[in-house]
């Protein structure tokens, strides 16, 4: 974890010097931001609809806080409502020749980024990627999609959207509860008040007993199985413990340190664990520490940027949102609602 992490979620002593030169800058990235928004909430800048409805998944803070889970969530849900969805994303370190992007069967994670391939392989819907959102869901709306899920964006007021979905990180929470840089925040706290749902990721609604009511769901991820990365070979995890329960095991996701405890609530034991950055793009020489032949374990995220030189003993463990049966119902209700939302222009 870097230092500035953990200044912003541990706390770390370290916050004494960095804290007090960082405000100046916080106090001009929440002038920025207030102003922006000020600025789209009155007209002055101009935000545009589609004429599909678009449903938001964002959070307020850096970092990974379960987003793309709920998005292929939201795909499959939207599916057996007997929709057609589809996803546009920013595509972060993505370096496609034109904009939108829309990907296909060739597509790499070093065109879209590592979450909009990951969304493309595992659920086969239209995808399309690039900095202009509005550009984005218009295409998708070309290829026929009559429902957009944006993974992030929540910011981007220039899109309008029918409903937001904010992701809360149960385990960190809101960090020291700054603004970047000087905490991990891109809007306060007080936003989560206007979305129109918010999903807590690995803890109890009631735990924010500000942000308790009808709107706040409780989403755990689960796992069932382990996928060979060259082959694609799925093993249950029953299985795969027979065999192996001692492992190592990389991250590069925004709190590594959550895949290596679950997979020690698994029942594995780790015998070597490495975390990366956030969407770092990996390459052959990332891996020389794991020579051994035992099974190295990964997120799906850094799977997709490992097929290239992926070794025999390398497995990545897939996850899925899952949510009790009162929260999926609330869940359907507002999507079907939101579908029917039928737009004319």
């Amino acid at each position: 974890m870097r230092l500035i992490e953990k200044v912003w979620f541990k706390n770390h002593r370290a916050k004494f010097c960095l804290v007090p030169l960082l405000l100046p800058l916080t106090c001009l990235f929440w002038l920025i931001s207030t102003l922006r928004r000020i600025g789209f909430n009155s007209g002055l800048l101009k935000s545009y609809a589609i004429e599909k409805p678009v449903i938001i998944v964002g959070n307020i803070g850096v970092g990974g806080n379960g987003k793309t889970p709920v998005v292929v969530h939201l795909i499959e849900l939207a599916k057996t409502l007997g929709l057609t969805p589809g996803v546009i994303s920013r595509g972060y370190g993505g370096t496609a020749e034109v904009y939108p992007y829309l990907l296909d069967e060739k597509s790499t994670s070093s065109q879209a980024g590592d979450e909009p391939i990951l969304i493309y392989q595992r659920c086969k819907v239209p995808v399309v990627v690039g900095s202009d959102r509005v550009a984005n869901a218009q295409m998708l709306v070309a290829q026929g999609c009559d429902i957009i899920i944006s993974d992030d964006g929540l910011q981007h007021y220039r899109l309008q959207r029918d409903l937001e979905i904010i992701v809360v990180d149960g385990k960190r929470l809101f960090g020291n509860g700054l603004l970047l840089p000087a905490g991990p925040l891109r809007e306060g706290v007080w936003r989560l008040q206007h979305a129109d749902m918010l999903i807590y990721n690995g803890c109890k609604a009631g735990d924010s007993s500000e942000f308790n009511g009808d709107n706040a769901l409780l989403m755990q991820l689960a796992a069932t199985e382990l996928i060979h990365i060259n082959s694609g070979k799925k093993v249950s995890l029953s299985q795969f413990l027979q065999q192996w329960r001692s492992v190592n095991a990389i991250a590069g996701i925004g709190d590594p340190q959550r895949f290596f405890d679950t997979l020690l609530s698994l029942g594995f034991d780790l015998l070597k664990q490495q975390g990366f950055v956030d969407h770092k793009d990996f390459v052959e020489n990332d891996f020389i520490d794991f020579k051994s032949e035992l099974p190295l374990l990964m997120t799906e995220k850094d799977a997709v940027k490992c097929h290239a030189f992926a070794q025999e003993h390398w497995w990545y463990l897939p996850v899925s949102a899952q949510l009790s049966v009162q929260d999926e119902c609330k869940l359907v209700d507002k999507v079907a609602q939101v579908a029917r939302c039928n737009k004319k222009f």
